[in-house]
């Protein structure tokens, strides 16, 4: 699935991004592909679009969540994130939610990125300043790996390439896919 979207290219990583930060788990696709993008440009400057491209499309994905959480508000949080969760995003977004938000943007899994952006839209703050915190903490976490693929490119590539991290993807995407059927189940459920 990485090499599909590595063909894409650019494309492929606003996809990937866009998916990746929507109500979909994709976990670490949108890392390795961007890794996998930088290190095949040779230590060019291609970075730098790869990295904004990323970043962008992870806006995009979290402004359809942030569209449908506002609809949905407080109550609506319900159907997708546990009471006792909700109160302890809730205390965090309510004193520092630029900060809540932009670690959870730079944090890798399992720590909760959907649902510290779904909780501050639900809480209805400020679109601008959920969007700026994403896209700073995007650019910090996107940054670092492309400066770590720059550094350590080909290595990264032989073993992107192996058997080993194929596997490993394929189960990735095995337990995004069930991890994504499992949670709008319940959502269902709940309604």
């Amino acid at each position: 699935m990485v090499r599909f979207f590595i063909r894409l290219g650019i494309l492929g990583l606003f996809l990937l991004s866009a998916l990746d930060s929507s109500f979909l788990v994709l976990p670490f696709g949108n890392d390795l592909l961007l890794i996998a993008l930088v290190s095949r440009g040779h230590g060019s400057l291609l970075w730098i679009p790869y990295v904004l491209v990323s970043a962008v499309g992870s806006l995009v994905g979290v402004l359809v969540i942030d569209v449908i959480m506002r609809k949905a508000g407080e109550k609506g949080l319900e159907h997708f994130i546990s009471a006792g969760k909700i109160e302890k995003l809730k205390e965090k977004i309510e004193n520092k939610m630029e900060i809540s938000v932009v670690v959870a943007t730079v944090l890798q899994p399992p720590f909760p990125f959907t649902p510290v952006v779904m909780t501050a839209s639900a809480l209805q703050c400020a679109r601008g300043k959920l969007l700026g915190a994403v896209f700073i903490g995007r650019l910090v976490r996107c940054t670092t790996e492309a400066l770590l693929a720059l550094y350590f490119g080909r290595k990264l590539i032989a073993y992107i390439r192996s058997d080993v991290v194929t596997y490993v993807v394929y189960g990735l995407i095995g337990v995004g896919a069930i991890l994504s059927t499992l949670s709008v189940i319940t959502w269902l459920r709940r309604k």
